[in-house]
């Protein structure tokens, strides 16, 4: 295991708020200092020659560069914090701010993934002229006795230019508001509560430090969580009435003027320490010389650190009690507007204004306490040199301090000394990684409940420190304090390293202990990927490779990654894995050695069995407390998968059986049909075989049937001893599948043994059901192509119904049983409806063979005195059964999904016209078919009408050789001659679709009723024309399909939404154009007038793209077609939809 940068957040619209932010920045606005005022105008000729000489044009190669760069960088202008529960974002820029939280949502794979997302925006400036100089999201506790660790709420903090330092909620509501010095703030930084890690270890207390140019301001954690719960009541209860006014207890703050230093940048609060005898007695002498009285217990000291300019960096001390806690009376914002805003309303009700009191009142600075002096006691002189920044490590031991130079110096925080200096690092940012020894993973059994102490002493701790490289684009993570690089990432030069340095604030040493928070020391935010990342270092990087045995292992694992490259040759490769694997003593590296084993491609089949044999022996033969329990279920369930495939595998390398013949009488008799029945399903699945051929292409390495081990071990899993399968796709669920029954569907081997080792294994019967189903309905044209298969699939699925869990005993005739409505489900959805209507089949004839003698057991047992008489009885008679009604219905459904389908996809008898591009018709299922209503079959017909490019005559003639009948007495005139008229023709271009069709007809009466028919032809084509105008035939063909509609209501409604949906807007158009110009518009003028309006009316192109001139003779017959079914429509009746089963003519009149 090594380091790792690893995203857990990403952004949901990282550019809006950068857009808020940054408005020069938006993409829609333009680049350039120098952009044209809307007003004037653009033509050339308007603007004066001289007004080129006397403006200095920007370069634009200058402008897209500097607009690019900012584009990329503009997050390094910004304050930023996060709450280390990562459940807040705030990034503001001078007056302005955005508040980001994060939200469970799909990403754009179809993962659920946190991303932060725009809770609230605005304004945060109160004061004219002030802006952000720092920001902090402090996650407060919560007070709830079943809290589970996640903070109550989150404050955040933003100190002003103007001193002021404002405490807002998550959505931008302003809780209270301090100035407590008058200079600009520089820096807030917080402090919580941690665990002591030894019993000499001083607590320190929470606080709140805010620095400014000459002074440290430190507010008491304790005081500060109070009152900000004391407000966020009073904001709730004055949002609620605006009546009440509580006021919060004041906030203990101590304030601390420095001194003897010349500009400060960054601090550092190190809290209460207590000085070792000998420091005391140095420090002693060096301030009182050598008549300095020292005291008996050495007094406690407040450490502060400054980093800046003359010193470098400064060291102070404050004495504990030496100065009394300032308070300071907290004034609710919220509270005081609420008062302002009644007694104004009161006042201008009343009458009580006068001119003095409508002008504006100047606001009053609240009273600022002068600060208590603190000098500086030493520090590290420097003249040249400017601290940047100083970053405090969590143990508060070590100090991270960069400079102007591009050093980051390591200070000792105890000894006021630089330690370590690494240099080329400008720019730099720095943040700390702490790491607990994980003492579980290398004792098992052993529980904490403590992150620092165990049962048998402390936990040791290792500090990484992580530095952030902008110039170069790199992040790396280094060992202290003298320890090596452990590692490096390159992550690009726009982002920003956030380490907070704190956690939850508002927990003490009783509430720690049963908390676990889930706080992230230190992120990495891309604003370029927008995703935030954080950093895992394990903790055995922090350790030698003479005491470390996660070292040693993990040495060892690279050692057996190197030799698993290599393709194995003699027997000593596979001893020496062993001798690997054995050395290796951390259980989690095991495992993960033997992960990586098994999942190798080079390694034999009997090396990785004879290798997690020998594992799985040595940690049988150890003490039963000092194995990993894991370890030990992984390598038995790995053994066991690994015995599975070793037996599948044998089974399916068994020479094939030599079995009789296979007749047409034998599959009769097998699916319980007569010779007509299987006549006509022979015939169906004939035809559909040849309308349905494809040219599949197949690599020599694609054998059905065969399955590495590697995948084999990576589709399956053990669980409580129950093997189950991952969550896979729909091609390596076939892949198992076939692994297990394609042999056994071709009889090459043997089923019963198949079925019984699988059995045996484990694996659940719905489950084998799943698999066999998913091999047969996705294998169709090998299936069709084998009827012995359709034998070897009734075995198998006999065999599968006879296992003790598949179907219920208890199971009653009259319900339906889950077992066989998984396998109609399976057929129902399946687009392959060949296999489907054969697995149909055998599933009706198997369910009615397991029905009959389940019902004869039971009529045995109650009859049980009959004798001879019950004999005769069980013999004449079958069972009913709700199931098998609900097979014979599937049946009958998949018939006519299978006819339907073969008609959808039986190609044309003559050449396309060119221009005929339709979208390719999708595949039918049952369920596609159910869900598709009532006009799914005659609007799927309609779409294969139309890429035939079949005349309206041809359906005319089809229909009347299915009927039989010489015409329809209610069809136009027209219609009729038209049809006599183009009857030579149709019969020439039909060719043998008509056959096709009066099988549909005879299927499918009522959905393909000729006026049902016509109607989604005419709207197909009518679809077609406005995708592509400049077919105006399409347009014809729809008007002759809506002419052959006999009832009038049908054609009626037709025409009406042909009109409203596609007709009307072109007529207006060409009713501009006509009276713009005069006449009637030739072609070229609707193009031109087209290509040049387009910001007038919008959609012109649309309306007029398209052989004009053909296309009004056109539109007159459609004009003239739609009277006459307005005139027909009154003179009849609405018709009533009729469907197939039901005893209604299609329509009555």
């Amino acid at each position: 295991m090594a380091c790792s940068v690893v995203p857990f957040c990403h952004f949901q619209d990282l550019h809006a708020a950068r857009d808020f932010l940054f408005p020069q920045l938006r993409e829609d606005a333009p680049s350039g200092a120098a952009r044209r005022d809307p007003g004037k105008s653009t033509n050339w000729e308007d603007d004066g020659w001289g007004a080129w000489e006397d403006a200095e044009l920007p370069e634009p190669e200058e402008e897209e560069s500097t607009c690019k760069t900012q584009k990329t960088s503009w997050l390094q202008d910004c304050v930023l914090s996060l709450s280390p529960t990562s459940d807040l974002m705030v990034i503001a820029r001078e007056q302005k701010a955005v508040f980001l939280v994060p939200k469970w949502k799909h990403s754009d794979k179809g993962r659920e993934e946190m991303q932060f997302a725009v809770a609230w925006s605005g304004s945060l400036s109160v004061e004219e002229g002030e802006c952000v100089t720092s920001a902090l999201c402090i996650p407060l506790a919560s007070q709830k006795r079943s809290s589970t660790g996640r903070p109550d709420w989150t404050c955040i903090v933003v100190g002003f230019t103007s001193g002021y330092v404002r405490f807002y909620t998550e959505t931008g509501v302003l809780l209270l508001a301090q100035l407590l010095n008058e200079d600009t703030v520089l820096q807030l930084k917080c402090r919580t509560y941690e665990i002591p890690r030894h019993p000499g270890v001083t607590e320190q207390s929470e606080e709140l430090s805010i620095l400014y140019p000459a002074a440290i301001v430190t507010i008491d954690g304790f005081s500060l969580f109070q009152s900000l719960r004391a407000c966020r009541n009073q904001v709730a209860k004055a949002a609620a009435s605006g009546s009440e006014n509580i006021e919060p207890p004041p906030l203990a703050y101590k304030k601390w003027g420095l001194q003897d230093i010349d500009t400060i940048t960054d601090h550092a609060s190190i809290g209460v320490t207590t000085l070792s005898p000998f420091d005391q007695m140095k420090t002693a002498s060096n301030i009182g010389g050598f008549n300095a009285a020292v005291k008996n217990s050495p007094p406690a000291m407040s450490q502060y650190i400054t980093v800046g300019a003359s010193p470098f960096t400064g060291f102070f001390y404050a004495l504990e009690g030496s100065t009394p806690p300032l308070l300071s009376h907290v004034a609710l914002a919220v509270a005081s507007k609420l008062t302002s805003a009644l007694f104004n309303a009161a006042s201008g009700w009343l009458g009580w204004k006068s001119k003095h009191e409508e002008e504006p009142v100047q606001r009053q600075k609240p009273k600022v306490e002068p600060a208590s002096p603190l000098a500086v006691r030493f520090g590290l002189p420097d003249s040249r040199r400017h601290g940047e920044s100083i970053c405090l490590s969590p143990c508060n031991t070590l100090a991270a301090v960069t400079d102007d130079f591009g050093r980051v110096i390591l200070l000792d925080v105890a000894r006021g000394i630089a330690v370590r200096m690494w240099k080329g690092y400008r720019d730099a940012q720095a943040g700390w990684v702490q790491v607990v020894e994980d003492l579980q993973e290398r004792v098992p059994g052993r529980a904490d409940c403590s992150p620092f102490r165990s049962g048998q002493g402390p936990s040791r701790v290792a500090q990484f420190l992580v530095i952030y490289a902008p110039r170069r684009g790199i992040l790396e993570v280094w060992g202290t304090q003298q320890g090596p690089r452990v590692g490096a990432f390159n992550v690009g030069k726009h982002c920003r390293l956030l380490y907070p340095g704190y956690k939850i604030m508002g927990l003490n040493n009783v509430t720690s202990q049963s908390w676990q928070p889930q706080t992230y020391q230190i992120c990495l935010m891309d604003p370029v990927s927008g995703s935030v990342k954080t950093v895992n270092v394990p903790f055995h990087l922090a350790l030698s490779d003479k005491k470390s045995e996660r070292a040693k292992d993990m040495h060892l694992m690279t050692k057996l990654a190197a030799l698993l490259r290599v393709r194995p040759g003699p027997d000593s490769v596979e001893t020496e894995i062993k001798e690997l694997i054995l050395d290796i003593k951390y259980p989690a590296t095991k495992t993960q050695a033997l992960e990586s084993i098994l999942a190798s491609d080079h390694l034999p089949f009997s090396c990785l069995r004879n290798i997690t044999q020998t594992v799985l022996d040595v940690l049988r033969s150890q003490e039963r407390a000092s194995v990993d329990e894991g370890l030990l279920q992984f390598c038995a369930s790995k053994l066991k998968l690994l015995h599975l495939y070793e037996s599948v595998g044998r089974l399916n390398s068994l020479a094939p059986r030599s079995d009789a013949p296979f007749s047409d009488d034998d599959l009769a008799s097998l699916l319980r049909l007569d010779e007509k029945e299987l006549l006509k399903l022979q015939g169906l699945l004939e035809k559909y075989k040849q309308e349905n051929t494809r040219t599949v292409v197949r690599f020599s390495d694609d054998i059905d049937g065969a399955l590495p081990v590697k995948t084999f071990l990576e589709y399956l899993e053990y669980e409580k001893d129950v093997l189950s399968i991952k969550k896979i796709s729909e091609e390596e669920y076939v892949a198992l599948g076939s692994f297990f029954f394609w042999k056994c569907l071709h009889g090459e081997s043997s089923t019963e043994d198949m079925c019984h080792t699988l059995e045996a294994a484990g694996l659940s019967p719905q489950l084998l059901l799943s698999l066999l189903l998913s091999l047969w309905l996705s294998k169709e044209k090998d299936i069709l192509e084998n009827p012995r298969s359709v034998c070897c699939l009734h075995t198998m699925l006999s065999l599968l119904s006879k296992m003790k869990v598949a179907i219920d005993e208890t199971w009653d005739s009259q319900s339906v049983s889950p077992w066989w409505q998984q396998m109609r489900l399976a057929c129902v959805q399946s687009e392959n409806n060949g296999a489907a209507l054969l697995s149909a089949h055998v599933g009706h004839s198997v369910a009615v063979q397991i029905s009959n003698q389940m019902t004869e057991k039971k009529f045995l047992q109650t009859v049980a005195g009959a004798g001879a008489d019950a004999e005769a009885l069980t013999d004449s008679w079958e069972a009913l059964s709700l199931d098998t009604e609900h097979w014979r219905l599937l049946l009958r459904q998949l018939e006519d999904c299978l006819l339907l389908q073969t008609l959808l996809h039986s190609g044309p008898r003559r050449p396309q016209a060119p221009a005929l591009q339709a979208e390719p018709l999708p595949r039918l299922s049952v369920k596609k078919l159910l869900e598709a209503g009532k006009g799914g079959i005659a609007d799927s017909v309609a779409k294969w009408l139309f890429k035939q490019d079949l005349s309206p005559a041809t359906l005319t003639l089809a229909h009347q050789d299915g009927d039989g009948d010489g015409g329809n007495p209610d069809e136009p005139q027209g219609g009729a001659d038209r049809a006599f008229l183009q009857a030579p023709e149709a019969e020439a271009d039909a060719g043998g679709i008509p056959d096709a069709l009066l099988l549909a007809y005879k299927q499918f009466p009522c959905s393909l009723e000729p006026d049902v028919l016509h109607a989604h032809c005419c709207w197909e084509y009518v679809v077609q024309w406005n995708r592509d105008p400049e077919e105006a035939r399409f347009f014809a063909r729809s008007i002759e399909h809506l002419k052959h509609i006999v009832n009038a209501h049908v054609q009626h409604g037709i025409a009406l939404m042909m009109w409203n949906t596609f007709l009307v807007k072109r007529f207006s158009a060409a009713a501009y154009l006509m009276d713009k110009v005069g006449k009637s518009p030739k072609d070229r003028l609707c193009r031109r007038s087209a290509d040049g309006s387009g910001d007038k009316r919008n959609g012109k192109r649309e309306l007029f793209e398209g052989n004009w001139p053909y296309l009004c003779p056109v539109c007159s017959t459609f004009a003239g077609c739609r009277q006459r079914a307005r005139t027909r429509f009154h003179r009849r009746c609405a018709p009533l939809a009729g469907q197939e089963g039901s005893q209604l003519p299609p329509y009555q009149k």
